[in-house]
């Protein structure tokens, strides 16, 4: 076996250099920390070939002394920390001390930097061979100016697992925008080959952080996103969250971050997941720009290399905290905010005031191609002939089974066409989701509100709505149960007989009675009130297999959700049921009403607006 020895330092810190500089993106992070740390207010980053080439970080901060530039490429040396009291509560981004000395012995490094206005720097240089700084006088505003170049020039085994020149400059790119999302306040650039990428602004107010947000993240993710700002129990959280109809495939819209600090930590994704888990269209990922605040004490930033992941001393009370702010802030999107927002958003375009459609002319377009014409009777008949109260048209005149038009919520015929007519003059009057005209296919309900026409999906608006209120039952243990008159038998496998006779007390709480007929069979003697007309049958086998795949009763309790689910998509009404008028708008005053009705059990959406300026568009009205 060879003999023991100590490392050379160039050695040592090549090794290190494989933890902090992994690629052109990890140098630029780790400059850009240290100048947001020395208290930089504007940061400019200048690349070449995709920063492999040159990688150069200009900040107005407070700069290094002279007699400190060489000991800034030692390793483990900081001014951030002074005492283990220091490592347990970290409020800078960094603070091992490594980040120079790792990026100067595998590139070549020139740092400038003065700490007064008179103009007279001083520059440290280091090449990677054996770590020798060379000190000499160079003039600089105040602030500091890193210069990085030809990266791993002496490790070429490592610049062989450098990508692209496109490829490196994602990387690189993405780090500049995470940055920039941390710090509203300070001014960024970036620079890629003498090309003037991008420039952001400094701002404090919630609309420069909007509009930076947007430039970053798209204005597409602003016009989906919900701001949100909840504290509690020394805890903040802030930030943007996208809805759930702006999901996207990939998840490579999140940002996240504790203290200023962007992580990618598993318990803060998997509070996010379970705040879109009814909402959210499965294999779809959540887009957000959040920032969480708490006590530097209370987290260790200290358990990953990178710092990219953090661990907290309260992770339950952290993640409880995320998910139910997060789940109380989509709860609050309903149809009213939304069509809100749509109004503010088209009062800010610029051509918002053209191609107006007449009454008449929307009254025709909501309602003339969707019913076959009569040619005799009252004209009315033509648009509602559930309404008229003429059963020839095919329109059941009988509510759906476990659906009833809320309290006040039955509008007349004549009443809903009064109350369409008022549409154009009194705005304020008309529901978010507007009157019932029709219904199409007996999949889709047709309404008009204020800004146009609302299309909405019957069976998922409905699905969502029973969702919502058994849930709310189930969490105060008072689902409705109806006593069958004659037990309906079920025909079962044994295992699932005996899972039945193993958990009354979980049927019970569901609504259900389930009773063992024998070895293969079970007699179902009650059944939750809101389902009735559904085929039971089918949702106790699924129920049952819900209840055999989690195992114990104690597991089963987080997953109800999903069983109450199932249960709702049964007791829904379905496709092609025909639904009165009055029904329509009852549904539709439930909608309203209900948290999450804009997305169905599944993360469908349940109802879209096609505004009258769409309308005009589509029909080249004004043009």
């Amino acid at each position: 076996m060879a003999k023991i020895k100590l490392l050379s330092p160039r050695l040592a810190n090549q090794i290190a250099a494989g933890e902090v500089v992994e690629r052109p993106s990890s140098v630029v992070k780790e400059l850009l920390e240290n100048s947001l740390d020395a208290g930089a207010t504007r940061l400019d980053v200048e690349v070449e070939d995709g920063g492999v080439k040159l990688m150069r970080v200009r900040d107005n901060g407070s700069g290094v002394d002279k007699e400190d530039l060489a000991m800034a490429l030692s390793r483990h040396a900081t001014s951030k920390i002074t005492d283990l009291d220091d490592l347990e509560a970290v409020a800078t981004l960094g603070f091992r001390g490594e980040a120079l000395a790792s990026i100067s012995s595998v590139a070549r490094l020139a740092l400038t930097s003065a700490t007064d206005e008179s103009g007279a720097g001083w520059q440290v240089v280091a090449e990677g061979r054996d770590m020798e700084a060379e000190l000499s006088p160079a003039p600089h505003p105040r602030g500091a100016t890193v210069e990085v170049r030809d990266l791993f020039f002496n490790t070429p085994a490592r610049r062989k697992f450098l990508r692209t020149e496109k490829t490196e400059y994602n990387h690189l790119e993405d780090v500049v925008k995470r940055l920039a999302l941390s710090r509203f306040d300070v001014a960024f650039s970036l620079r890629h080959n003498g090309r003037a990428i991008h420039n952001w602004r400094p701002g404090t107010g919630q609309a420069d952080c909007e509009r930076r947000v947007a430039q970053v993240c798209g204005p597409a993710f602003m016009e989906n996103a919900v701001h949100l700002d909840i504290e509690r129990a020394g805890l903040r959280l802030w930030g943007w969250v996208a809805l759930p109809t702006f999901s996207r495939s990939q998840a490579d819209l999140q940002h996240f971050y504790v203290n200023g600090r962007s992580i990618r930590d598993k318990l803060v994704s998997h509070a996010v997941r379970q705040a879109y888990q009814d909402v959210l269209y499965h294999g779809r990922h959540p887009a957000y720009v959040l920032y969480l605040e708490v006590d530097p004490a209370t987290v260790d930033v200290n358990v990953h290399p990178t710092k990219h992941e953090v661990r907290f001393r309260d992770g339950r009370t952290v993640h409880n905290f995320i998910f139910s702010s997060l789940h109380h802030a989509l709860a609050e999107v309903t149809p009213g905010a939304m069509l809100e927002r749509e109004r503010v958003e088209a009062e800010k375009a610029p051509d918002n005031a053209a191609g107006q459609m007449s009454q008449q002319s929307a009254m025709a377009l909501s309602g003339r191609a969707f019913e076959s014409p009569r040619p005799e009777g009252d004209w009315r008949a033509n648009y509602f002939p559930a309404a008229m109260g003429d059963g020839s048209a095919g329109v059941a005149q009988t509510q759906p089974q476990g659906y009833a038009p809320a309290a006040g919520g039955g509008t007349t015929a004549s009443t809903s066409m009064n109350r369409l007519a008022d549409i154009g003059d009194v705005d304020g009057e008309v529901p978010p989701l507007g009157f019932a005209i029709a219904q199409l296919k007996g999949i889709y309900i047709l309404a008009e509100n204020a800004q146009g026409l609302i299309i909405v999906d019957m069976h998922a608006a409905h699905e969502r709505i029973t969702y919502e209120r058994m849930k709310t039952s189930f969490a105060e243990g008072r689902i409705q149960a109806q006593p069958l008159l004659v037990p309906a038998t079920l025909a079962v496998s044994e295992k699932e007989a005996a899972c039945a006779e193993d958990h009354p007390d979980t049927f019970a709480a569901l609504g259900f009675e389930l009773q063992r007929a024998g070895p293969e069979s079970l007699l179902i003697r009650q059944m939750p009130s809101i389902l009735h007309g559904a085929k039971v049958d089918q949702l106790v086998r699924d129920v049952l297999s819900d209840l055999i795949e989690h195992g114990a009763s104690e597991r089963l309790g987080q997953h109800v959700n999903e069983i109450l689910s199932t249960m709702a998509c049964h007791g829904s009404v379905r496709a092609n049921r025909r639904l009165t008028i009055p029904e329509m708008n009852a549904l539709l005053r439930d909608m309203e009403a209900t948290e999450r009705s804009g997305q169905c059990n599944h993360g469908r959406p349940t109802w879209a607006l096609q505004s009258l300026d769409e309308l005009d568009k589509l029909f080249m009205r004004g043009q």
